[in-house]
Order: C-alpha cells, then structure tokens, then sequence
C-alpha cells in the first residue's frame, strides 16, 4: 500500500525530556487523562509502581528523542506508595528533570454516580458502600493533593470536555490536532471498514476506457489531468472540501484525532487515487498530518 506523509515534525529533540504524574481519585478520569495525552504525543505507562518512575526514566532518556515526554499513571493504595513517589520525584527534579503531578477529582456524588452507572465496585470499598471507598482513599491521597502542581476536578465535564482540558493544558505544539487519512479504494473489492466518511467519484468518466490512460495510474499526471478536467470534478471537490471543514474542526473539539476519509472509484485505480491524492493536497495545514494511502492500487 503505497503512503506519502505531510505535515509538521512532531519531533522536538532540543527540548528537555518532561515528565507527567497521572494521579487521583478512582473514577475522576484517570484513564481519560492517560488516553488523550497518549493521543497528543505522550508515552503514557498505566499503574506503574512509584518505585519504578526512575528505572522508567532512565530508559526514556536512552530513547531520546523519540521518548521527550513521559506519563506515567500511579495508583496509590497505600501510605508508603506516598512515600515512595515522594522519594522518586525528590531524585528526578535533583536531576534536574521536569517532573509535575496532575491530580485528577471529582465530587463525592458524581464519583458515587459514575461507579453506579459502570456498574463496578470502587476499589478500596471492600464489602462496604461505594461512598465508604471514596472516603477512604480521599484520607489515602490527601498529602498527595497538596504535592499536585495541577488539580483538575472533572465533576462538570463530560469524557469529551475532559479530555479537551487535558489536551489543552499539556498538549504539544508541535503535534498536529488531526491525522488524517485520505484513501483510494475500489468499491469492487469493497468498502474501507475504518472509513469514517466515504465518497463515490464514480460520477466521471473513467480512464480505464481511454486507451493511452488504462496502463497508467491516478498518481500519473496526464490521468489526473484527464479525471480533474471533466465536468462536475471542480465543483465536486470544493463543495466536499468546504462540507468538511465543520466536520474536521467537529473532530478536533471531540478529541477524535485520528480520522479516515475514503474515496471511491470501480477499481480503485484511476479516479479514486486522483481524486485522493487532489484532496490530502489541498487539506494539508499546519495542525493536520495527512497521509494518503492508496488501498486497491496494483490489484489490477
């Protein structure tokens, strides 16, 4: 499947490797959290030990700089877990490593509400109610609250708004708010199923029947010429380039980052590829990585 890639570097290898301390109460948005920044160019470990931050670390800066930012997720049970990320945060920042901790919260009646709706227990609840659990482990975190360099109480957002907090507050700039994928298929080896919008360019005349363009492919330029000159293509491609715009921004606002557009020919040979190829073009912006694959070409 042949890809070409534009868009920003996301690589940023001056720059000092960071740190991020995912913590907080069960069921504030932990997971959100550690899944958006994954999203965002972070390298995110869930559950990890405080006593193995370091060992991580070091591995990390070994990887430089494709591992620049560093995330860790840590779930305190105990009072020595406390302890331990303490000491752990002491070595890096003597180190000179930046380290900071985000403390995920939430109300006691919305961390109630969540639990009853996932239909799961809270962990530290034991035999006990839910609300019992939520008490407990607030008296286990108290002292790591106050260490947070960011407290984030997620009581009035929804999964969505949450994660657009997060992206907002530790997102790169240097990472791209969509990676979009621009794809030829042939409809008759059927329908992408990680398409999250398909169009039929159908609708042209197809250069499979014109004799000097049937060997040649829409990554050709007399077969792009020919399928961009005909009638309809122009106003087709501004008219679904302008339909997208809302949908792309839509998207970003929603934290699906990773979107799939599919266009469609018969064999995915000649109009398809033009078309695609015309389109990730003319959507390549500073904040969108597009990629355009090129699905069914070469099946003929």
């Amino acid at each position: 499947m042949p890809a070409d890639e534009t868009g920003p570097d996301t690589a940023a290898a001056g720059a000092p490797p960071e740190l991020l301390v995912i913590t907080g109460t069960s069921g504030a948005g932990r997971s959100t959290a550690a899944n958006i920044l994954e999203d965002v160019g972070w390298y995110v470990v869930d559950n990890l030990p405080p006593q193995l931050i370091d060992s991580l670390v070091r591995l990390t800066e070994e990887a430089r700089p494709t591992l620049r930012r560093t995330a860790v997720v840590v779930h305190i049970r105990t009072r020595a877990f406390f302890a331990e990320l303490q000491s752990a945060l002491r070595e890096l920042r003597s180190r000179g490593m930046p380290a900071r901790v985000i403390f995920l919260d939430a109300s006691d009646e919305v961390l109630v509400r969540r639990f009853e709706s996932t239909r799961r227990p809270h962990p530290l609840q034991g035999d006990g109610a839910i609300l019992e659990g939520i008490r407990l482990e607030r008296a286990l975190l108290e002292e790591l609250r106050g260490l947070a360099d960011t407290v984030l109480d997620s009581s009035r957002f929804n999964v969505h708004q949450l994660a657009s907090v997060v992206a907002g507050l530790f997102g790169d700039p240097t990472t791209p708010d969509l990676r979009l994928t621009v794809m030829s298929f042939g409809f008759k080896y059927g329908l992408p199923l990680d398409a999250d919008n398909v169009v039929d360019v159908r609708f042209l005349p197809n250069p499979h029947w014109v004799p000097e363009l049937r060997p040649r492919t829409g990554q050709d330029g007399p077969v792009r010429d020919f399928v961009l000159a005909q009638q309809g293509a122009t106003e087709f491609l501004d008219r679904y380039l302008a339909a997208l715009e809302p949908a792309l921004a839509g998207y970003v606002r929603e934290n699906k980052r990773f979107v799939t557009l599919a266009v469609g020919c018969t064999g995915g040979k000649h109009r398809s590829v033009a078309i695609a190829e015309h389109l990730a073009a003319r959507l390549a912006a500073p904040q969108v990585k597009v990629t355009v694959a090129h699905r069914d070409l070469g099946r003929e």
